[in-house]
């Protein structure tokens, strides 16, 4: 439809010297009078093949000297391993790039650009990623792109990476003329012998010095219909020409990024619009303008007529590329919220590269005030929508066990962690003196 009428080991070996002689023995098992404690849960030692006890060594009177106390057998400090928490989930942002974005057409000229935040703001701050207007078509000199009219958008896709403009471009003059089929004809053909080109030209330089070159540009849209002099119908194969003819000459462009939307209306329309596709090479994206309409005809209707929106998603998957709805909206069948709620769910599920709806009446939900049950359908959904995934919890680490103190009165000995895990524990020795 027209712009005006739809749109994130330490080892320390310290070991006393009782201890160490004690160490033959309990190389067989765990002396006599050593209780050997092991941590609940610890893993039990490898079991290694029994040693011949050693012999106990004769008494022997020494020269009297100040009495000594006992020897008390070493008691064993369970050994403890520790529980280490899990490292935290990383909070992986997926890429602004592979989130489909969305928009609205407010008006062509800076006033759509002005009237973004409102709109946003309407949807409880709804980050609106896709900046969508119109080239005028009436003369040559507005396809190629005044500055002025461009400067504002230009600046808006500019202040944000993750940002899209896209602009839909005429490929002729007098583009909502009522231009008759024979004179479309001839214009196509002109179009197809490289009579154009240098308008064509003159719009990339224009956009490459703005800064940006990586405009979506939806070349010809409605294509497949009658109302627009840049019409396929007459003769698609001199069209199809005609379109190579214009991206290649932009793309010779140094310093252009440009993506080509190839966009038809739903449905048949005067031709279908399979007829009037140019080719996989110099098409980046296959579009469709999608409204409410003819009178009657129900959102699942829609999906299923012939080259309908299931045609459109299926034809654009058997050829590699990303889909789009440049334009959609209500229309013949006045406030239909049920047709809302299909055309957003189909969306969610088929997940188009952008979608912008025309929000003008009768089209719209915000600047026109006759569709307010379908206003509530598409505020609700998108509300608060802003392209950002929730972040992932970081779990909250296992605190690590605390060691039991040592016995009291007894004195840790290190012995090493092999020692330790043949032992089950590790040792404590009490010197009672």
């Amino acid at each position: 439809m027209t712009p005006e009428h739809k749109r994130a080991r330490v080892r320390r070996l310290a070991v006393g010297a009782a201890v160490v002689a004690g160490l033959a023995t309990l190389a067989a098992g765990p002396a006599a009078g050593v209780e050997v404690v092991r941590a609940a849960g610890a893993h039990a030692p490898v079991p290694t093949p029994a040693v011949p006890a050693v012999p106990s060594a004769p008494a022997v009177t020494a020269p009297a000297a100040p009495a000594v106390p006992a020897f008390t057998p070493p008691v064993p400090m369970p050994l403890v391993v520790p529980v280490l928490p899990k490292p935290p989930v990383p909070n992986i942002l997926v890429p602004l790039e592979d989130i489909p974005a969305f928009g609205a057409f407010l008006s062509s000229d800076a006033r759509g650009v002005a009237r973004m935040p409102e709109f946003s703001d309407w949807l409880g701050g709804a980050e609106l990623r896709v900046g969508h207007t119109y080239l005028p078509g009436e003369t040559w000199s507005d396809i190629e792109g005044d500055a002025g009219f461009l400067q504002a958008w230009a600046r808006w896709r500019n202040e944000r990476p993750d940002r899209m403009l896209v602009l839909n471009v005429p490929l002729q003059e007098r583009n909502e003329g009522d231009v008759p089929d024979g004179e479309v004809r001839q214009l196509v053909r002109q179009g197809a012998a490289g009579e154009f080109d240098h308008h064509f030209r003159a719009l990339a330089e224009r956009l490459v010095r703005l800064k940006v070159p990586d405009t979506v540009l939806v070349l010809g849209w409605e294509m497949n219909g009658t109302t627009y002099t840049h019409r396929c119908g007459p003769d698609p194969e001199a069209w199809k020409k005609y379109w190579r003819r214009i991206v290649t000459t932009m793309r010779s462009v140094p310093g252009q990024k440009f993506r080509f939307d190839f966009t038809p209306n739903r449905g048949r329309d005067a031709v279908a619009w399979t007829q009037c596709y140019p080719g996989d090479d110099t098409v980046d994206i296959i579009g469709m303008d999608s409204y409410d309409q003819p009178s009657g005809l129900s959102f699942e209707e829609q999906v299923k007529e012939p080259y309908g929106l299931q045609a459109h998603v299926d034809f654009a998957k058997a050829h590699g590329k990303p889909i789009s709805y440049p334009e959609w909206g209500l229309f013949r069948n006045g406030d239909n919220p049920e047709w809302m709620r299909g055309m957003l769910a189909w969306m969610d599920a088929h997940k188009p590269l952008y979608n912008t709806l025309t929000d003008y009446c009768p089209h719209g939900v915000w600047q026109c005030t006759a569709n307010p049950k379908s206003s509530e359908v598409y505020r609700s959904v998108l509300f608060g929508r802003t392209d950002e995934p929730a972040p992932t919890p970081t779990p909250t680490p296992t605190p690590k066990p605390a060691a039991p103190p040592p016995p009291q009165g007894c004195t840790p000995v290190d012995l090493g962690s092999w020692v330790e895990r043949w032992l089950g524990g590790r040792l404590c020795v009490r010197f009672d003196w």
